[in-house]
């Protein structure tokens, strides 16, 4: 039996954390609060957030929104059954 071990590349880390964004952007667009309040902080409209969900200066401003709103950083990281610091280590990811 062979097994195979998954790369750890840098594409593979950047991959993961822009899984993780988009998760975690439908984490928040599931609440109108919340999805609301995302849109008045980035300063993102409706459109551009559309326009720009494959990028990753949009998907680290997700996980930003995140990151400086705890309760919102540790509900979302339980819902997405991951720690609240994949979270952070994918926004850093993102930012590189």
């Amino acid at each position: 039996m062979t097994i195979l071990e998954r790369s750890n590349s840098p594409e593979d880390d950047l991959g993961s954390a822009s899984n993780l964004a988009l998760a975690a952007l439908g984490w928040v667009l599931g609440d109108q609060d919340r999805a609301e309040r995302l849109l008045s902080l980035t300063g993102m409209t409706p459109d551009v957030l559309r326009e720009g969900i494959g990028q990753a200066y949009v998907q680290a401003a997700v996980l930003e929104f995140l990151i400086n709103h705890e309760p919102d950083l540790v509900a979302a990281a339980d819902d997405l059954q991951v720690k609240p610091e994949a979270i952070v280590a994918a926004h850093e990811r993102l930012t590189q």
